[in-house]
């Protein structure tokens, strides 16, 4: 696998008085997914932009690397781009739009409608393949962008919210080719609201808020900091018993006979195990970590989601 790797570094950017992109870094390797989040606004698209070189940063710097070589421009026949904000020529037939974009990433044509016809297949496409982009549904318009951003087997990969419009078969369809993409030796950085799609496909995280890194890292890192246990349980006899362990911070009632427990943050799940008293009159108990939008929650607002 080539050594290759994407730095966004100590990057700033402001529109007049607003601060959007704050002293901002992270690092991105070959074959491995980022998960690029954040709640609305808060300057994710701004920091995907400039990797992009849609728009400059007023300082830092952003470096692809390539088996040592350093270069500040973006590579254009080495980065693919879906974009949030779709931008298919409505009257362009399928394969038309595909030949022309790939044509753009100096791939030759023969090779292009090879590699088209290729991943229309993979998508079940084929018929549609000189139909205009207005016939398509929102779903089949979204896997034309994704063939779009990919046809040119690019070194640098950046979706930003690739499962928009798209049916639950369709989104496994894209997790296993968004895989298979990182697989190969690509660098793939993704940006997306939904949440559990992010914590199936995504090595790493980084969360930005207000402009500013607010955490990043392995997931299994994240959740070891950022997420305490939860304790789904089956009371009849309810949980005061529980609630007097020192290592219990909170609880939630869900209905009459079942219970969600907090553990403090700093909690061990053996210790609480222990703790049980044998007359707490359980009929059942379910220990997992919170997921990754109650990590989101939990950081981007200060408050706990059950």
């Amino acid at each position: 696998m080539e050594a290759r790797a994407l730095v966004v570094d100590a990057v700033n950017k402001s529109f007049g008085d607003k601060h959007v992109v704050k002293n901002v870094s992270f690092q991105a390797q070959a074959g491995e997914i980022l998960g690029i989040l954040g709640p609305n606004g808060a300057g994710k698209t701004t920091t995907i932009r400039m990797i992009m070189g849609i728009t400059a940063p007023d300082s830092g710097n952003i470096i692809f690397e390539m088996n040592g070589t350093q270069t500040r421009t973006v590579p254009k026949d080495l980065v693919g781009y879906l974009p949030e904000e779709r931008g298919l020529y409505k009257e362009a037939r399928v394969m038309q739009i595909l030949l022309f974009l790939a044509s753009l990433k100096n791939v030759p044509r023969h090779l292009a409608k090879q590699r088209a016809a290729r991943w229309l297949a993979k998508f079940e496409l084929e018929e549609y393949a000189n139909a205009k982009v207005e016939q398509l549904s929102k779903g089949m318009a979204q896997k034309v962008q994704f063939i779009a951003a990919v046809l040119h087997e690019p070194k640098f990969i950046v979706l930003d919210e690739p499962f928009s419009g798209l049916d639950p078969v369709s989104q496994d369809l894209f997790k296993e080719e968004i895989r298979q993409l990182a697989a190969s030796g690509a660098v793939v950085l993704l940006s997306s609201h939904q949440m559990n799609i992010v914590e199936e496909l995504c090595d790493r995280i980084f969360l930005i808020d207000h402009g500013r890194e607010v955490v990043s890292g392995r997931l299994a890192d994240i959740k070891e900091r950022y997420g305490n246990y939860r304790v789904y349980v089956d009371a009849p006899l309810g949980v005061d018993s529980l609630m007097r362990l020192p290592t219990v911070a909170g609880w939630e009632q869900v209905s009459e006979e079942r219970w969600i427990i907090f553990l403090r943050d700093d909690a061990r799940l053996e210790e609480f195990l222990h703790q049980i008293p044998l007359d707490a009159g359980l009929r059942e108990l379910r220990v997992i970590r919170p997921s990754l939008h109650d990590i989101f929650v939990k950081i981007a607002t200060g408050r706990e989601i059950a």
